[in-house]
């Protein structure tokens, strides 16, 4: 698989970000590029054919490297986003299966951008996880009760997140309607 850079200027209002103007490094293969409106049977598809499309968003490029290069590997298909305005793009765009998300970024937090994810009818079915290096409590509990599904602290292992991202795309039971922290 092959992995999507996206890197759009810092936008001034949500406005501006639902607007990027993405440079693409690596283009995906043409049948499966996001598009404006990929709707519910595309995604299906996609899933079908057992790949799932994964939105990493951090404002450090190195982590936005390390975890993207890492899932395309791994047969994930592959978006990033340096902010959470771009992330709420994306999201909606693309319609990704899960979104790894940062938690502290410039214009926009992890968890401004999953509230708004969360209320936003096209991107509400998403799992989020946030992966921070911030490793209090509170902050925890205000993700988790803004929609994340999950909350990694970093430094998390790429093949740890794998294994996180593997468990939201299982089919949901009736156990596990609510939002998870590793390990329980």
């Amino acid at each position: 698989m092959d992995v999507v850079v996206l890197e759009a200027a810092r936008p001034e209002s949500l406005s501006d970000a639902l607007r990027p103007q993405p440079r693409v490094h690596r283009p995906l293969p043409q049948e499966s590029r996001p598009q404006s409106r990929l709707d519910d049977r595309a995604r299906r598809s996609r899933r079908a054919r057992g790949v799932a499309l994964v939105l990493v968003v951090d404002d450090s490029a190195h982590a936005r490297e390390m975890y993207s290069e890492y899932l395309s590997h791994r047969g994930f298909s592959v978006l990033t986003a340096a902010d959470g305005s771009q992330a709420i793009y994306y999201a909606v765009t693309a319609r990704p299966d899960v979104i790894v998300m940062d938690l502290a970024m410039p214009n926009m937090s992890g968890i401004t951008a999953t509230q708004w994810l969360k209320s936003h009818p096209r991107a509400r079915h998403i799992p989020i996880i946030i992966l921070t290096g911030y490793p209090y409590r509170a902050i925890e509990e205000g993700a988790l009760e803004a929609g994340a599904a999950m909350w990694l602290t970093k430094p998390c292992l790429p093949e740890d997140l794998e294994a996180h991202v593997h468990s939201l795309l299982e089919p949901p039971t009736r156990e596990s309607r609510e939002p998870r922290r590793p390990g329980t």
